[in-house]
């Protein structure tokens, strides 16, 4: 356990540059693009002194660089700011949205855990037959079908057709969980889509990897049963695997999310993101940004954590 700690404390200190890097690119991205926020902001018929008045409120008219520096100075002291349109505190729209967009993530994850793992294992225990091929096709398609298309289809037929899910919408779950997994059923089902892919193809190549190694055929030469072969010695040493990828998925599914949550009308970080981006509301974009960030990182290292436990060589190696 201590050489886990160590590699936590080593990791968290090289996270710290990436975050930073990170939140630099995207204020970056969003001060470069056209439109100015501040005529945005005194109307259509603002004279050029008025505009120049919002500027200086606000710090436009300071060099890139300050207003960068200003506004991390403020993130450490986990001040985020204030929406230039709604004048609400950042911290508090996020709060607002973000339970939102992790039920989504986390139901698609799931969703994609429970279906892609076992058509993995089931292509690799029968590696070369029709169904190996069919399941393999599969993979291949749902990694190029869109999300944002498949939504789509979902919304015209489980929604508009058979009125089975809500078409567009979302619950808080803490105030009705039941409902709030009901109204994320359909965008979850769309944003699953690629996980279930992604895990199904790497589950097989790395079942198959390893399914076909000196030690395994030794031990079905001593008469092991082919159950145990899978369960105790395939699907042990493919685990790190199957956690590494989840995690590079999870947060795959943060990006994706914008999408379908425009698709599904879902009140979460992801709508509220593009919306800011596209009115060059730099405290929401940089405030998410940094959530995403946190988010992801944390992600990141929680899968070194469970793969150092699993494979005591990986926290000495990092």
């Amino acid at each position: 356990m201590h050489g886990v700690g160590r590699m936590v404390m080593r990791r968290g200190a090289q996270l710290i540059p990436v975050m930073i890097i990170a939140t630099f690119v995207v204020f970056a991205l969003v001060f470069l693009m056209p439109g100015d926020p501040a005529a945005t902001l005194a109307g259509d018929f603002a004279t050029e002194e008025r505009i120049m008045e919002i500027r200086a409120l606000y710090g436009f008219d300071q060099p890139f660089i300050v207003q960068y520096g200003r506004w991390l100075w403020n993130a450490l002291h986990f001040d985020l700011g204030q929406s230039l349109f709604s004048n609400e505190e950042v911290s508090t729209l996020i709060l607002m949205r973000l339970p939102h967009t992790l039920l989504l993530v986390f139901y698609a994850l799931i969703l994609g855990a429970i279906t892609g793992i076992p058509l993995g294992i089931l292509a690799a225990t029968r590696q070369g037959t029709r169904l190996d091929k069919a399941i393999t096709s599969l993979a291949s398609l749902g990694v190029a079908v869109p999300n944002f298309w498949l939504g789509i289809i979902l919304v015209s037929a489980f929604a508009l057709d058979w009125r089975i899910f809500p078409a567009t919408g979302a619950v808080s779950i803490f105030e009705d969980p039941i409902q709030a997994i009901y109204y994320a059923t359909l965008p979850a089902v769309a944003l699953s889509t690629n996980v279930t892919a992604v895990l199904t193809r790497q589950v097989r190549s790395a079942l198959l990897e390893v399914l076909s190694a000196q030690y395994i055929r030794t031990l079905r030469a001593k008469g092991l049963r082919p159950q145990a072969v899978l369960w105790r010695h395939g699907l042990r040493n493919i685990a790190a695997t199957i956690l590494t990828v989840a995690g590079l998925q999870f947060n795959l599914l943060f990006s994706s999310a914008v999408i379908v949550e425009s698709v599904y009308a879902v009140p979460g970080v992801g709508s509220l993101i593009s919306y800011s981006a596209l009115n060059k509301d730099f405290p929401v974009v940089q405030g998410v940004a940094l959530v995403l960030v946190v988010l992801v990182i944390a992600v990141n290292l929680l899968v070194d954590v469970f793969n150092s436990i699993l494979d005591p060589r990986v926290a000495a190696s990092t």
